[in-house]
């Protein structure tokens, strides 16, 4: 079984290694959504696969890290394209949500990443 729960969080940045005249070079801010998946067996007690409140929980201070900062100036994320947010994000939450399964990330309705892990 799969259950997921979702983010949000507004954050400006820049693309420092986008060719000249790339429009996303300059400065510019995004509505990120970003969406947990974590896979696991239903618990016959409980029926649920983990308490969406565990995954609110641990995912909380990297939202609070993210929301209304510059993403170039956190550590890991110099250059925030959408992949190498996805997986500075997938890093921090795996060691406490050990069943990670993707993450996604979208910085506009129709533009995004989906990250699985290192295979």
């Amino acid at each position: 079984m799969e259950i997921f729960k979702e983010f949000t969080f507004e954050a400006a940045h820049r693309l420092p290694n986008v060719p000249p005249g790339h429009k996303c070079a300059r400065l510019h801010g995004h509505s990120f959504a970003v969406v947990v998946h974590i896979t696991g067996p239903v618990d016959d007690h409980t029926g649920w696969v983990r308490d969406f409140a565990d995954i609110s929980h641990a995912t909380a201070p990297m939202i609070a890290c993210l929301d209304h900062n510059y993403l170039n100036e956190i550590d890991g994320l110099e250059n925030p394209t959408s992949e190498v947010l996805a997986r500075w994000i997938w890093d921090r939450l795996v060691p406490v949500l050990p069943e990670l399964s993707q993450v996604v990330v979208r910085e506009t309705c129709t533009s995004g990443c989906v990250y699985r892990g290192e295979e």
